[in-house]
């Protein structure tokens, strides 16, 4: 869905999924696969940092303050190119890790998008406020469409349990020559 696709969510579209503009910037975030990564940090979990040198087992890393940390190499996760923050299925992760997870989670929670999904699954971040993502323009946003033709929402995976049901259903009336 691009941003005119989005039109249909209306207010709640920013809520729900980057816009093109945003999507484009990311791709174009100077990267190097080589040296970003994420450590551990003791008070915020895992921290972004980027290589600057390595002994044998023990990595150099500046991190995000300006900081240079020795970690262990096991220590240290990849991350991912920018093109995937806030990627609406962690699933197509580079790198699945704990880190990548956390980091993708929280970028998503800052622009209160709060839905994601992990592969089969559709994680909520409680936002703890409001959200314009339940009304009915919402809704019918969403009727209808497949799970991949729209952003992550509890009511895509509603609509979609609906859909299901209701294929099962015309098929047993069909199985047992109860349709028309």
């Amino acid at each position: 869905m691009n941003d005119t696709d989005m039109e249909v969510f209306g207010v709640a579209a920013p809520y729900l999924r980057k816009s093109e503009r945003e999507r484009i910037a990311a791709q174009n975030v100077p990267f190097d696969a080589k040296s970003a990564v994420f450590v551990p940090h003791p008070k915020q979990e895992y921290v972004k940092g980027k290589i600057r040198s390595q002994d044998g087992t023990k990595v150099n890393v500046e991190i995000e303050d300006g900081k240079v940390v020795t970690v262990h190499v096991d220590d240290i996760r990849p991350m991912n190119p920018p093109k995937f923050d806030k990627i609406e299925d962690m699933a197509l992760l580079t790198h699945l890790h704990e880190p990548a997870v956390l980091f993708n989670l929280k970028e998503r929670y800052a622009a209160w998008m709060i839905y994601t999904y992990s592969g089969l699954f559709c994680v909520t971040v409680n936002p703890y406020k409001w959200l314009p993502v339940y009304n009915p323009e919402v809704v019918a946003g969403y009727r209808g469409k497949k799970r991949q033709e729209a952003p992550p929402h509890i009511f895509s995976i509603s609509d979609n349990a609906y859909q299901y049901m209701a294929g099962v259903l015309q098929v047993l009336d069909i199985t047992l020559g109860r349709h028309a």
